[in-house]
Parts: C-alpha cells; structure tokens; sequence
C-alpha cells in the first residue's frame, strides 16, 4: 500500500497522468523505433497505461552507445506498461499509427539508418502480435509496411539530455515536431483510416 502511495504522489507531483501498476500489478515493457525518439516519448506518454517512456538504442551490436557514436542502432524507446489496461498488440497497433509505414529511409525530415522504424520483440507471443499487426496494417492501408519486426537483443538507455525532451524543452521541441513534418505525414497516411 505504501509504494502504491509513493508511486501515486511522484506521478501527481510529476503531472504524470498516466500512471499505471498503482496496485503493485506486473508491468512489462516493449521497444520500438520509429523515428526521432523524442516524438515516440512524446506519443505514448499519452496512452492510457504507459509508464515513464525511455529514450535509447537498439538494433545494433556496438556495446555502450552514445548519441554521437551508435553506429548501427536505431534510436529507440521502451515503453513501459501495465498489461491490465493496454496489451502489448495494442502498442503495436498504435505505434504503427504515429508512423510513416512505408518508409524505409528514416522518418519524416530524419533520414538514416538510426532513424528506420523496427518492431523489437522479446518471444514469441510478441512476436505473434507484432506479425499479426504489421499484416492488420498492411491489409487496412492497401500496401506493404517496411517496418521490420526484430529479435531485442539489449536496450540502451540514452543520455539524460534526451529524455523527456519534449517536457523540458517544450518551445524547440513543438518547433522541430512541427517543421519535421510529422503530423501532416502520419494524418496523410493514416487519416482515413
């Protein structure tokens, strides 16, 4: 009861509306990359059972990555979730909406390899969901998703600067989101749907 307690009031006094797993419950977590971690942060800190999303890397096999050299990592973000409310397929299902789908040379005004979107899953029944929406995907949107779905082998938190970026720098973050192009290209792709 106590840390339920603690954990309630760090969300209040941190305005973290989304608390989760206040009755001690399991919570697990799920990496994906899609772009900028900044904005996936951004993006499923608003989801109803999401705990305090990390910025990071993966994908790659440099040990210890760093913003400035992680060659062959994607950046990242695990997301971290009380399975109660929100399944892992519904994380899926709703990253593949805050993305470009279709493309496979970054994201949005971010171009690269670091900037690929992937699906990182840690077994098989993850796997299963993340097949099932990739293909949910495909079928709603008439056309191939690039977004590959790949084996997490480790997860690498990024540097402090990074994270909750679009809550410490509101005014530079709403300008990059912004003239990056994001929103307008995900409502293009997704807005129909």
């Amino acid at each position: 009861m106590r840390n339920a307690l603690i954990t309630l009031a760090v969300a209040v006094l941190f305005g973290q509306s989304n608390a989760f797993a206040e009755d001690g419950s399991k919570t697990a977590s799920a990496v994906f990359a899609g772009g900028c971690f900044w904005c996936m942060e951004a993006d499923f800190e608003k989801l109803d059972g999401v705990g305090d999303v990390v910025s990071g890397y993966a994908g790659g096999v440099k040990q210890n990555p760093t913003y400035r050299n992680h060659e062959g990592h994607l950046e990242v973000v695990r997301v971290p979730y009380d399975p109660q409310v929100v399944s892992y397929r519904e994380l899926v299902d709703y990253f593949f909406r805050h993305i470009d789908p279709f493309d496979d040379g970054g994201q949005f005004c971010d171009r690269g390899h670091s900037y690929t979107t992937a699906v990182f899953y840690a077994n098989a029944d993850e796997y299963g969901a993340a097949k099932a929406a990739k293909e949910a995907a495909e079928k709603e949107l008439g056309k191939p998703v690039v977004t590959p779905l790949v084996e997490l082998n480790q997860f690498w938190k990024a540097e402090g600067y990074h994270q909750d970026y679009y809550k410490k720098n509101k005014i530079r973050y709403g300008f990059y989101r912004h003239s990056c192009g994001r929103d307008h290209r995900v409502k293009e792709v997704w807005g129909g749907h």
